[in-house]
């Protein structure tokens, strides 16, 4: 599995990382030869339209999915992908998603598996400390790295069971479970996230270092 934190543009810096190795992409080209080897492959822009937008040039009104609108249930912040250098980014990421052929494309959001991690965004020192609590370890030299590096974390615990999709009929984004350092934190945010995403049942239990939730 490979992780992107895509840049809008070829000039600024990608992320990328895999569970062996982070580095730096900056052309479409590069992206696609590093994710080339993987099938498994999570992107950080926005994948997808609003089902009833037909275009980002086709003003509207409509700046949401119903994804995005879960990520706002919860209390997540997050820039509308038609706002701006979003709007860069989206074109950015549908287009490299429509040349990864073969391959299990997921659209991530990093800043929100932070936020369900506990840790502050911005926060590399305490990110590289978690990784490690869960068993990877790579050093981020930069906060591109560091964001691809939580797609990576995202991915990882998605297969062990302790991430969830919020989906919709126009996407989906793969997120982190509540998890962290404390049971009782953890708990507390885990009875949220079971209330506002409608699950029935939820369970605390340790995975290393980490206290992580699974849900029903």
């Amino acid at each position: 599995m490979i992780s992107v934190d895509l840049a809008g543009s070829e000039k600024n810096r990608t992320g990328i990382a895999t569970p062996e190795q982070i580095t730096s992409a900056y052309t479409d080209k590069e992206i696609l030869k590093l994710v080339e080897p993987h099938r498994i492959v999570g992107i950080d822009a926005p994948l997808s339209l609003p089902s009833k937008r037909k275009s980002l040039e086709h003003n509207n009104g409509i700046h949401f999915r119903e994804c995005d609108l879960k990520l706002r249930e919860l209390g997540i912040r997050f820039f509308p992908l038609t706002l701006g250098p979003m709007r860069v980014l989206t074109e950015r990421g549908i287009k490299l998603k429509n040349k990864m052929k073969g391959k299990r494309i997921i659209e991530l959001f990093p800043g929100a598996s932070y936020d369900m991690a506990g840790i502050k965004r911005k926060d590399i020192k305490d990110l590289i400390r978690f990784s490690k609590g869960i068993g990877i370890s790579l050093k981020p030299k930069n906060q591109d790295e560091a964001d691809a590096l939580m797609g990576l974390i995202t991915l990882v615990m998605w297969r062990k069971g302790f991430a969830s999709f919020l989906s919709g009929r126009d996407g989906k984004i793969l997120i982190l479970n509540p998890c962290g350092y404390s049971r009782d934190d953890v708990e507390l945010r885990a009875e949220m996230f079971k209330r506002k995403m409608g699950f029935k049942t939820v369970k605390i239990l340790k995975y290393r270092s980490i206290w992580v939730s699974t849900f029903r």
